[in-house]
């Protein structure tokens, strides 16, 4: 199988660890909304922030398998989380969470601290782009 789209890294940059710098993708795009770590009811099972990204990511996962993509079509996610410090003292746990769901395929990807999101038990929210092959 081919991949869906290549990945852009200039020459003499160093290799970014955890996400890709660009990709160049063609096909049908998909725009997901944010998703908290809620499950399919909108309930939150947890209040701790590991366990929500991995719901989150996985409710990202079942909206592209409902556009008929697979993990590897996803390019950009953009991370919405409360406390950073939350984020950063946990990249070993929620990198392992990451790959439970995600496997090896890190797209394009920000992270930006926010003062609160609109769901209150919300400690991250996802939001998503995908593009699936025609």
């Amino acid at each position: 199988m081919t991949q869906p789209h290549a990945f852009l890294h200039p020459s003499g940059w160093k290799a970014p660890k955890g996400f890709a710098n660009g990709i160049v993708a063609e096909g049908r795009t998909v725009f997901l909304a944010g998703q908290v770590g809620w499950n399919a009811q909108q309930e939150f099972d947890s209040d701790d922030f590991v366990a929500q990204a991995r719901q989150a990511l996985a409710n990202i996962v079942a909206l592209v398998a409902e556009a008929g993509g697979r993990v590897e079509h996803i390019t950009r996610l953009t991370w919405f989380v409360t406390d950073k410090k939350d984020y950063l003292s946990r990249l070993s746990e929620l990198g392992q969470a990451y790959r439970g769901v995600m496997g090896k395929h890190f797209p394009v990807m920000t992270l930006v601290q926010v003062v609160a999101l609109v769901e209150d038990r919300a400690k991250v929210e996802i939001e998503a782009t995908a593009v699936v092959p025609k």
